[in-house]
């Protein structure tokens, strides 16, 4: 079967949009599946809805990468979106086309070429989605290199050139997980500038000219149908072949922190896409954090003793449901600092993204280092509605409970690999995390729960104060604990929403 190009496409009867010839107007630094299921989705969708009429050219970060692959099908590439919408399940295919090409700055004509681009009167925006390594300052890297191995240092250069052409400053679109990423970046960029010596001009360009933005970026993106038979089925479909098929979930948001002019240069809004330009994206990692990652975290270790496997099942359990929905609507969501209706949105959406038919999210592999994400994720919500309500919240103080439980039960042994658990229903489970968290737990395995709970709780090393200190915490959490014990998690769960 022939691999995908325009040609191909044409001729394997695609009916959906299409724009072969546009002016490149994005430098990309990264070329992996999240990026092309993430922004150039995106970008993709304005240049449809708006007529944005762009491109975007990436650049390959690492020597090894993707860029053969990609000239070869033109910067086309096969994308599925999957999962819940408003409770519906979801399978769209599309076929992107808002990549013009890939270059490899490691090889001499890549690096020229990525150089011109950065000198290019159609040039607007950088986008980079580097790994979280990636935002680096290495002093080893110089102004000669061709390129510099580090990403900021590469931007810096593309920089130069631009400032030296006369050329209009850049709005950059920092996607790599990592806190204030955009002012990460900059930072890297002005290391660079006075290492190298540049001048005055160059750095009040790259301060006062370009707009580093830090962003959060939302989307899961399993990147791969991992079913060979409907790899293969899915390939008869379409009529040609295409191993750069990406697949994410059907729900995404990018939030990126600029000023108020930014969302009319950008096209998402025009488009109608949820990719808003907010004054501060602290407000919305918040929102992600504690309603995403905490719901997970809060619900996943008790409904796994309770004999779940994947977070889809659990989402149709009305008590695991039941208990996720109170402690995010009466716990968590009345103490975040955006309104109500938006916080309600996402948390409603949070849910379809669970139900996922296409994805089987495991929760062992949800469980690992459950002790730091309790912390990040679960105890912020859990001092702050205590501050603000004056009682506890019964669903939060459960998970501690069952975070405990789930540590603790029947512990067979302390191997290299994790702490040797046993579930209830009768098969053993490695519980991973820092090696001084299980070595705790190991060293108690004969403790009663009223000792096991308040060295737990005394312990400042896993959650940074004396938790003991909260008033009725201590004699809730040995009460929640003997529940999961004596009648199953999920018996506990219940009594904890009164059903």
């Amino acid at each position: 079967m022939e691999q995908l190009n325009y040609e191909v496409l044409k001729k394997s009867g695609y009916t959906g949009y299409v724009l072969e010839n546009a002016p490149e107007k994005v430098l990309q630094f990264g070329e992996g599946n999240f990026l092309r299921a993430f922004a150039d989705y995106w970008f993709d969708m304005a240049n449809e809805r708006v007529g944005w009429n762009g491109k975007c050219v990436l650049v390959q970060p690492i020597a090894q990468g993707l860029t053969d692959l990609i000239n070869r099908q033109q910067g086309l590439y096969t994308l599925y979106l999957r999962g819940m919408e408003n409770g519906e399940s979801v399978d769209r295919k599309r076929v992107i086309s808002s990549v013009s090409r890939c270059l490899n700055p490691y090889e001499a004509e890549g690096y020229a070429e990525m150089m011109k681009v950065a000198v290019s009167d159609d040039l607007e925006i950088v986008v980079s989605n580097t790994t979280e390594a990636g935002i680096v300052y290495d002093p080893a890297c110089q102004p000669t290199d061709t390129p510099p191995s580090s990403f900021p240092a590469k931007l810096t250069q593309v920089l130069r050139a631009r400032w030296e052409a006369g050329k209009s400053g850049l709005v950059i679109l920092s996607c790599e997980l990592i806190d204030n990423n955009g002012k990460e970046l900059l930072a890297c960029v002005k290391k660079y500038i006075d290492q190298w010596g540049l001048p005055e001009g160059f750095k009040k360009y790259v301060e006062e000219d370009c707009t580093f933005c830090s962003t959060l970026v939302d989307r899961i993106v399993p990147g791969r149908i991992r079913d060979v038979a409907e790899a293969a089925r899915l390939e008869e479909e379409n009529g040609y072949a295409d191993p750069l098929t990406d697949v994410g979930e059907v729900f995404g948001v990018w939030n990126i922190e600029g000023p108020a002019w930014l969302e009319e240069k950008l096209p998402f809004k025009a488009a109608g896409l949820n990719c808003p330009v907010v004054p501060d994206v602290t407000p919305y990692k918040k929102r992600k954090v504690r309603i995403l990652n905490g719901a997970h975290t809060g619900f996943v270790l008790g409904a796994y003793l309770a004999g779940f496997d994947i977070v889809r099942d659990c989402m149709h359990d009305e008590v695991i449901s039941g208990f996720m929905n109170k402690m995010l609507q009466e716990e968590i969501i009345p103490i975040l600092p955006l309104p109500k209706e938006d916080l309600v949105g996402f948390a409603a959406a949070v849910e379809d993204r669970f139900k996922n038919p296409f994805v089987n999210h495991e929760l062992m592999s949800i469980s690992l280092n459950s002790t730091s994400k309790w912390r990040a994720r679960n105890m912020p919500s859990f001092l702050e509605s205590v501050e603000k309500t004056g009682k506890l919240p019964a669903c939060l103080t459960m998970s501690f409970a069952a975070y405990i439980a789930f540590f603790s039960n029947d512990i067979q042994e302390l191997t290299e690999q994790g702490l040797i658990c046993r579930r209830p229903k009768g098969n053993t489970y490695t519980v991973s995390d820092d090696r001084f968290v299980l070595e705790f737990y190991a060293a108690h395995k004969d403790a009663s729960a009223e000792e096991l709970v308040h060295d737990v709780m005394t312990d400042e090393r896993m959650w940074g104060q004396d938790l003991t200190k909260v008033p009725g915490f201590e004699e809730a959490t040995v009460k929640d604990l003997k529940l999961i014990r004596e009648q199953g998690a999920r018996a506990a769960f219940a009594q904890a929403i009164g059903a």
